[in-house]
């Protein structure tokens, strides 16, 4: 499989480091094993002679873009993690330049993929527009704001739309190469996982920090306060709206604005969310914790967990 490796200045080292090592792993692996799988070609490309991680180091760039190579153009994350370092570097000429190369490569049939704060380079080449993506968790809302034509799935690791693939945070780095090396053969990802100790997650919901992205927002903010308040109680979005001095349309719509979510959506992940934490900290029953939350039981608990957090009680609790 032919891969060309997009790298910006300044690129995040762990997501650039990540990828090669899961494609170096798997070529490793597979001469090893004797296992007959194509091998992953890699060249390193930028729109710059010279480009440096994050932390300094000089990134070798291995060659130029060829888009008759075919195969994939991947797109690790620039070090922007925060909307206020991100939102000027997005008007940089590299990033332009950048999506020069993205529009060219899909032009030409190649597929394109883009993980953590690389999906907003691929967004801003206009490729994502009327497609579904990942992003960053904690940048969900910027995304939404900045690119409201894309159909944004920010609790998934991964979303595939098409010829573009988008995953998640940091180490969904690590998620897109396995899956890139799946394409090829399962058996040789599910070594490259085993080889490097690499966990399924296929969604990031269990990592969000809500209380940083609802701090995005002041009338969001409100409607947190107001929920955490009572999640032992039923939710009224009557009541709600009156206590954010809203109207009930308005809230709804800034909260799938903000964080894609409906205003009942969101109170019941900060019940999942107090669940966990009660979970790992005391000792108390499912059943007691349900209705410390506001459910009927246990049962409910268990299901809203498995659905939100990809995980059941006991792996809660032996999480920490």
């Amino acid at each position: 499989m032919k891969l060309q490796v997009l790298v910006l200045d300044p690129v995040f080292d762990t997501g650039l480091s990540t990828m090669l090592d899961v494609f170096s792993m798997a070529n490793a692996l597979s001469v090893m094993l004797s296992l007959e799988v194509p091998t992953f070609d890699v060249s390193v490309i930028g729109v710059r002679k010279k480009v440096k991680t994050a932390h300094g180091l000089a990134v070798p760039i291995s060659g130029s873009f060829d888009p008759k190579a075919g195969g994939w153009l991947v797109v690790p994350a620039i070090a922007c993690q925060m909307p206020d370092v991100l939102v000027p570097a997005l008007d940089r000429p590299e990033i332009r330049d950048a999506g020069a190369v993205l529009r060219e490569a899909k032009a030409a049939g190649m597929n394109i993929a883009a993980a953590c704060v690389g999906t907003f380079v691929l967004a801003e080449s206009g490729l994502l527009d009327g497609e579904k993506s990942t992003t960053s968790w904690w940048l969900a809302p910027l995304f939404r704001q900045r690119y409201p034509s894309v159909q944004l799935e920010d609790g998934r690791m991964l979303v595939k739309s098409g010829a573009l693939v988008t995953a998640g945070a940091a180490l969904g780095h690590m998620d897109m190469a396995l899956w890139l090396v799946r394409q090829v053969s399962p058996e040789l990802a599910g070594l490259v996982a085993r080889y490097l100790i690499v966990d399924n997650r296929p969604s990031q919901s269990a990592y969000v920090i809500t209380d940083h992205l609802s701090h995005a927002d002041p009338l969001v903010q409100r409607f947190e306060r107001w929920a955490r308040g009572r999640l032992s109680e039923g939710f009224s979005l009557d009541d709600a709206a009156d206590v954010v001095g809203a109207s009930k349309r308005t809230l709804a719509r800034r909260m799938q604005q903000v964080l894609g979510k409906t205003p009942l959506s969101y109170f019941q992940d900060l019940r999942v969310e107090r669940a966990v934490h009660l979970l790992k900290t005391s000792d108390k029953s499912p059943d007691e914790i349900a209705a410390l939350v506001g459910y009927a039981d246990g049962v409910t608990l268990r299901a809203l967990l498995r659905q939100k957090t990809g995980r059941g009680v006991r792996e809660v609790r032996a999480g920490g």
